[in-house]
């Protein structure tokens, strides 16, 4: 046993200041901190989110329905700045009681309704518009199959290797060592399937991709975690080609920009009510205005 090898006590208690990046927003208790409204526009669907990967897959779904023609999918998508805690204003936790982006408030029928969790909003949104899943057979199953496999990989990408590879305070061999290896077999799940497939469930484009993408993609092209050349993403070669593929749709261009405060000032659209805003509201844009 080394010197710092840790011996849980009997009762786990809670101690505030620690947990690293992201200790100040990470708590054992649910519910809200503090009262707060949430803004409300006049588009039919109302997006509370931040582009995180789990914030990307619904507003590039948005941008997707937009592109293909269904001017019903209209949104307003309102910046959650998570560091700040937004997500536990009262408003918020009314839309998702688990505090997590994204959220979503579907204002089409006679009563508001509200969406949470990226599967039930991408499965939401497609039944509405009809639209990136099968209606029914084995093609909707193979879609709801991989959908339903981000859902339960990802925290293994996520919330273990990002976090002790990425964010941790201290860096710990076994846990980068453990979740690594649980990545790249996951890599390796995803490539062999890509083999023989254009997209994630088939020869079409579907919610499947939707969700993967903004996880998977974003890893192997190098935007999450600088993790890439510590990955050997590379030799991953037909999960790269679908990655590429995906980062060059024009949908995906935008709904990667919703939401987003870091990075290039031109990638960034805090908020996007219109499709105007692209053009006219990044912050690049919004900064030159204030010289």
């Amino acid at each position: 046993m080394t010197d710092s090898a840790y011996t849980p006590p009997k009762v786990w208690t809670w101690d505030d200041k620690n947990g690293g990046e992201w200790a100040s927003i990470n708590r054992p208790i649910s519910g809200a901190t503090h009262d707060k409204e949430l803004p409300v526009g006049t588009q039919p669907f109302q997006l509370y989110s931040l582009a995180t990967p789990n914030g990307v897959k619904v507003t590039v779904m948005f941008e997707e329905l937009l592109e293909a023609g269904h001017e019903g999918a209209e949104y307003d998508a309102w910046l959650i700045k998570i560091g700040d805690g937004n997500q536990f204003g009262s408003g918020f936790v009314e839309v998702n009681p688990n505090s997590k982006i994204p959220a979503m408030t579907d204002t089409t029928g006679d009563a508001p309704v509200r969406v949470f969790e990226t599967a039930s909003i991408l499965v939401h949104l497609a039944e509405k518009f009809d639209a990136f899943l099968p209606k029914d057979g084995a093609a909707r199953t193979e879609v709801m199959n991989w959908l339903f496999w981000q859902m339960g990989s990802a925290p293994y990408l996520g919330g273990g290797f990002g976090h002790f590879y990425s964010y941790a305070p201290e860096k710990f061999e076994y846990p980068i060592n453990r979740f690594t290896m649980e990545t790249k077999r996951q890599l390796d799940v995803l490539d062999k399937q890509l083999a023989n497939n254009t997209y994630i469930a088939g020869e079409d484009y579907s919610i499947a991709d939707i969700a993967i993408w903004p996880w998977y993609g974003a890893l192997v092209l190098g935007s999450l975690y600088n993790a890439a050349e510590f990955l050997d993403v590379k030799s991953y070669t037909n999960l790269m080609r679908w990655a590429e593929m995906i980062a060059a749709r024009p949908a995906v261009k935008r709904g990667r920009m919703v939401n987003r405060t870091w990075g290039d000032l031109g990638e960034q659209l805090h908020e996007r009510h219109s499709a105007a805003d692209f053009e006219t509201k990044t912050q690049d844009k919004l900064a030159s205005e204030d010289v």
